[in-house]
């Protein structure tokens, strides 16, 4: 039976996005770090992919096999110690997701890191990973605007003449290089400049998202959702101006407050207490500002209590990257959007052997060919009766900057 060991790491704590493992490529990382927190992965111990309406349900049954089959010594006992699945999601059934059990897990958190490791060797030596220092020249294809702006007056069409209140509409960027794109040097941009972000990596799919979609951490939920942006200006007082038109617009409050319900319909049968702020407050990132709530819940006794798997499989698609109501917005992306969002909006992240986790929405991100030369990059926006396909078309030329501008600075 192969040891799965966890100790805690003293003396100097490392950067964690600047670490690497000897015998390790830095193309088999996988990462979660926010602010310098996380985890990142390295080698594959054991891959799987799932797909259906029951990848969730799928997914724990592979992990929950994988887990019994270990032999877990674990001395650290924080959250996000021990054996790891990092997980991405397809939004749609039809698409495959991955599900990725590392060789080696550095894990680092308030000011304590720890290294899990699964193998019968010693403790594995880390080191100071190396990037690409030169440019890339990357050239930009894609989405045509019009065509978009045409899918987005025909999906307002469909709120005014049908029961459909939002819809969330995708367009997709793809981006070629001569050169490999970089992905530590690209993960340690996106940290650099969106440090509120969760940043992170899974099998080519990288990106730096706000929207955290469920922590289970010992029956405690937390859900952060997001929608109704406004793009920032880099002018403090004129920033502040529009922080405060965008938390009195009742196009994104109306965007905002279907997103929110949508969580919180999601996790009442599974929870003994519910609490959900009754306005968002404004969150600012370095390039736009969204309307946020924090709800947070409480799971609900039983012998046999919910885990991450099952809130992922009620929260996923929320109204934040779907719509609501949740199956007429599914049927309208199906006939409107015209392409495939592969785990573009699916639920990415991390579990451990107990069933807690972290998952986030996969937005603000980009999936790598195989090649590692070209990379297709995503933005989607909230449509409901009061949008306008002009401001749309912007926001989403906002929502697409952080990767464009890290590729570009690559």
């Amino acid at each position: 039976m192969p040891i799965s060991a966890t100790t805690e790491l003293l003396g100097e704590h490392p950067e964690l996005l600047d670490i690497a493992i000897a015998d390790i490529e830095d193309g088999q990382i996988t990462s979660w770090v926010r602010g310098g927190d996380g985890l990142i992965g390295f080698g594959v111990y054991k891959s799987h992919t799932v797909k259906g309406a029951d990848r969730f349900e799928q997914a724990r049954r592979w992990w929950r096999a994988e887990i019994n089959s270990l032999n877990i010594a674990n001395n650290s006992h924080g959250l996000g110690s021990g054996p790891i699945l990092f997980t991405s999601f397809s939004f749609d059934e039809a698409e495959d997701s991955m599900l990725i059990i590392p060789r080696v897990v550095v894990g680092q958190s308030n000011g304590k890191s720890w290294i899990t490791w699964i193998g019968d060797g010693l403790q594995p030596k880390l080191e100071r990973g190396e990037e690409q220092v030169r440019p890339l020249n990357i050239s930009w294809s894609g989405s045509n605007g019009d065509i978009w702006r045409e899918r987005v007056a025909l999906a307002i069409g469909k709120i005014k003449d049908a029961k459909l209140d939002k819809v969330v509409l995708a367009r997709f960027l793809t981006g070629k290089s001569e050169e490999r794109i970089d992905v530590r040097r690209l993960l340690r941009l996106l940290a650099k400049e969106y440090p509120s972000t969760w940043v992170y990596s899974n099998s080519g799919l990288v990106g730096a998202t706000p929207e955290l979609l469920v922590r289970l951490s010992k029956s405690l939920i937390t859900s952060r959702v997001l929608a109704g942006t406004i793009r920032k200006t880099g002018e403090d007082e004129r920033d502040l101006a529009l922080a405060g038109s965008l938390a009195r617009s009742s196009k994104d409050l109306e965007e905002h407050e279907y997103a929110v319900q949508s969580v919180a319909d999601a996790l009442t049968p599974l929870c003994r207490s519910l609490n959900v702020p009754e306005t968002p407050f404004v969150l600012h990132l370095s390039n736009v500002m969204h309307l946020a709530t924090d709800v947070t819940a409480v799971l609900s006794d039983s012998a046999n209590p919910a885990d991450i798997f099952d809130l992922a499989s009620k929260l996923h698609p929320s109204a934040a990257v779907c719509g609501t109501p949740r199956d007429l917005a599914k049927r309208a992306i199906d006939e409107i959007e015209g392409i495939s969002r592969g785990r573009y909006a699916g639920p990415v992240g991390w579990i451990d052997s107990k069933g807690d986790g972290e998952l986030a929405l996969a937005l603000r991100c980009g999936q790598i060919t195989s090649d590692g030369k070209s990379i297709r990059i995503y933005a989607g926006c909230g449509i409901v009766a009061g949008s306008d396909p002009e401001r749309e078309y912007a926001e989403s030329q906002a929502k697409l900057l952080p990767m464009r501008s890290a590729l570009e600075k690559h």
